[in-house]
């Protein structure tokens, strides 16, 4: 796994971690041991896998509104940004590294971010830098890594758009609300009540 792209392929065929035992945010070794991952721990595999080829272990928080927000992992190629993401769903995955800014990145986001009709993303963190906490809380550690979930949501964030903004947004219609039943694996039954 030397290239973004590899990790990426990766974590697509990765098994997807539906919490049965309720919510998770393992470790990258928790995430391994387990064979599964969901957004936060699959950016976390691959932020350590990015760190480990010379590029900075980052993650960027994408904050939505009455819908779950979503980790990526970004990394930059000759001062592009792209990003590697861990998602069941067809939106939400892999960015080139053909972005400007982080900024840029984000927004190439907004269309896809959504619940049913809605458009749901509102802000993103800054980029984190997870050397500035010890591997042991993320990358080794036996439980849950809440500190690492604290820490990003707890870093600064940017909005996208105003009030007036986000009160004229046209709904998606209703060939990408169904785009939203494709998965990579199957959700249970118990899982889809849930949603």
């Amino acid at each position: 796994l030397d290239t973004p792209r590899k990790i990426q392929d990766f974590l697509a065929r990765f098994p997807q971690n539906f919490e049965p035992q309720g919510d998770t945010a393992r470790s990258v070794q928790g995430a391994m041991d387990a064979q599964c991952a969901h957004c936060i721990e699959g950016a976390m595999i691959a932020a350590f896998t990015l760190w480990i080829n010379g590029h900075p272990p980052l993650l960027i928080d994408l904050c939505a509104h009455r819908d779950m927000d979503h980790v990526i992992a970004p990394f930059q190629v000759n001062g592009y940004w792209g990003a590697i993401s861990k998602t069941n769903y067809v939106c939400l995955r892999w960015r080139d590294p053909i972005y400007r800014s982080v900024r840029e990145l984000v927004m190439s986001y907004f269309h896809e971010y959504a619940k049913g009709p809605r458009k749901t993303l509102r802000s993103y963190s800054r980029p984190f830098n997870l050397k500035k906490i010890s591997p042991k809380k993320w990358v080794n550690h036996a439980g849950n890594c809440w500190e690492v979930t604290e820490l990003i949501t707890a870093a600064r964030h940017y909005s996208i758009l105003t009030k007036a903004q986000a009160k004229n947004l046209r709904p998606r219609d209703p060939v990408e609300v169904a785009s939203d039943k494709i998965t990579s694996f199957p959700i249970p039954a118990w899982k889809r009540q849930r949603l």
